[in-house]
């Protein structure tokens, strides 16, 4: 069961790491192609996502880890990362704390993020 919950951990941070440099490739590999993603104004898709990043809509400046959790159901692997994310947003300079919730199923024997949702954390 470590093993499974440091093999999430490992994808949830090569998924940030792509993130933080609009790595188009690098999320495609951790992502499922159906992916949601839900953040405070937009819900979207992995295309979506993706062209937020790469076109420079979104540009993160720094992104600091506070806690890292895994837990394993069965086929389904759920990381709550605990975040202060800061980045341009057209432009403007924004910061929030977030709780990011990440759903990892098991996809022919390897995780694929499923879903990435952004919770504000105001504590």
């Amino acid at each position: 069961m470590n093993n499974m919950k440091n093999d999430l951990l490992a994808l949830s941070q090569k998924f940030w790491d792509a993130v933080e440099h609009a790595d188009e490739s690098g999320m495609r590999a951790c992502a499922d192609p159906e992916c949601n993603f839900v953040h405070i104004g937009i819900t979207c898709n992995l295309d979506k996502e993706i062209s937020f990043y790469t076109s420079g809509t979104f540009q993160p400046t720094d992104i600091t880890f506070h806690n890292k959790t895994a837990e394993v159901f069965g086929s389904t692997g759920i990381v709550l990362t605990d975040c202060d994310y800061s980045l341009l947003l057209d432009g403007k300079e924004t910061t929030h704390h977030f709780m990011v919730t990440e759903v990892y199923a098991q996809r022919e024997g390897s995780w694929k993020l499923v879903t990435f949702s952004f919770t504000a954390l105001v504590y």
